[in-house]
């Protein structure tokens, strides 16, 4: 197992302000697939002993200078060693193929970083959680299935990718004959690409931002285009995935076994958010038929866009004393 060498930025380059509560460094791990992830770790300031510890991540297609790295942070301040990790193939993260997706290896992404903190020596094992924030809200329900060492989920304005990949948003695609024209078209560029020789990028938020625009895009413009979060590494930002790099998210639903999660799930959803569906069917589907649902529960918050729950929305909109009360309850 060999890390490769990655380079990373040590000044602060993130679209929150730096706290004085906690002491930050600059960490990497390699998952099962050999690739080495970057993360910002988070250690609260005057701690002893064996902390309980969350990673997260998340948006997809942000990075952690990002949502992630202000919700780690923010769990520092309030007790918890976290870290703040951006996904393979993205970001600071090596992967020789930049801006490729995988609900398999994103999966990973987060079960090597539950690895990496198992090992820290400032961090007790056994009190392990995650944090996954909007498309990686799905991927940390589907690591919480899999990965037994997690004690506790947080799912924060999720997105069920592949759900949105093979049905489209609210599901208005769901229909062989849509999935199949998607199928080829994505077929016919992996031809494009290797005649090119280089991966053609499917563009990030649009812009300019056209005046009929949905609302759902705007919040997004409103977060990822300007000065509120813009990042120059985050894919969101600038130009995007490779148009096939979602390809596999068409043929494998990641969510197949959320009810036979036996650690605790917390959904937390706006009820403003264009994505909240996803939420309440993931939420539905876990506890449906489950031994496990008595440490289940979706949180619904009044008044709360999808994109609120990135950074407050300017309306301190992130219930953190609630997830830190959901952590402090499950990770004892």
């Amino acid at each position: 197992m060999k890390a490769e060498e990655l380079k990373l930025t040590q000044e602060w380059d993130k679209t929150f302000p730096k706290s004085d509560k906690v002491d930050h460094s600059k960490v990497t791990f390699v998952n099962r697939y050999g690739i080495t992830l970057a993360a910002d770790l988070y250690v609260p300031k005057g701690m002893e002993g064996k902390l309980p510890a969350i990673a997260v991540s998340g948006p997809f297609g942000a990075v952690k200078e990002q949502c992630s790295g202000l919700y780690a942070q923010t769990m520092a301040e309030r007790g918890f060693l976290t870290l703040a990790f951006d996904p393979s193939f993205t970001g600071e993260s090596g992967g020789s193929v930049r801006y490729m997706a995988s609900p398999d290896i994103n999966t990973e992404d987060f079960m090597a970083a539950v690895d990496f903190l198992s090992l820290c020596d400032k961090v007790d094992p056994d009190r392990i959680g995650i944090i996954g924030i909007c498309g990686w809200g799905g991927m940390a329900i589907n690591t919480a299935a899999l990965d037994t060492r997690i004690k506790a989920t947080v799912a924060s304005t999720m997105y069920d990718m592949t759900r949105v990949n093979a049905k489209g948003y609210f599901d208005s695609e769901d229909s062989e004959e849509a999935r199949y024209a998607k199928r080829a078209a994505m077929c016919a560029q992996r031809l494009e690409d290797l005649k090119t020789g280089e991966y053609k990028l499917g563009g990030g938020v649009v812009d300019p931002l056209p005046e009929d625009a949905p609302y759902f895009v705007k919040d997004y413009y409103d977060y990822y285009k300007t000065g509120r979060g813009y990042h120059p590494r985050s894919l969101n930002s600038n130009r995007g995935w490779n148009v096939i790099g979602c390809e596999s998210f068409l043929n494998q639903p990641i969510l197949q076994y959320s009810n036979e999660i036996r650690s605790a799930v917390l959904i937390l959803h706006g009820e403003d958010a264009h994505s909240c569906y996803f939420g309440r069917d993931a939420y539905a589907n876990m506890v449906k038929d489950s031994k496990y649902a008595e440490n289940k529960e979706l949180l619904t918050l009044p008044g709360v866009s999808h994109t609120d729950l990135y950074d407050g929305g300017g309306k301190d909109a992130i219930p953190f004393e609630r997830i830190e009360t959901f952590f402090r309850t499950y990770l004892k």
